[in-house]
């Protein structure tokens, strides 16, 4: 029990961390900074991982590690929608010289 809760707080200090990103790409409509390779491949690895904690819940354990996983899972898909929403607008962030 006091492995699962610590997971859980962990988990959710561990996807929190993107939510800085997310709001600083709705409050500037910008991703020009950002690989969408390197968020592809971080869903991926969580997307895998999901897999396992589906697995894991299925036998009766790991429900933590499911709910902070999908919220990660949730958290990069978002950024990777609004990398694409905002990918036009790169060329007006950069000013002309």
């Amino acid at each position: 029990m006091v492995f699962e809760f610590l997971q859980l707080i962990g988990g959710f200090i561990l996807a929190s961390g993107w939510i800085p990103q997310i709001m600083k790409i709705v409050k500037t409509k910008s991703v020009k900074d950002l690989s969408v390779n390197s968020f592809w491949l971080v869903f991926l690895g969580i997307a895998l991982m999901e897999t396992y904690a589906i697995h894991l819940v299925v036998q009766g354990v790991g429900v933590a590690f499911l709910i902070t996983n999908s919220l990660s899972l949730i958290l990069i898909g978002l950024i990777l929608i609004f990398i694409y929403l905002f990918k036009d607008n790169k060329s007006k962030d950069t000013k002309p010289q």
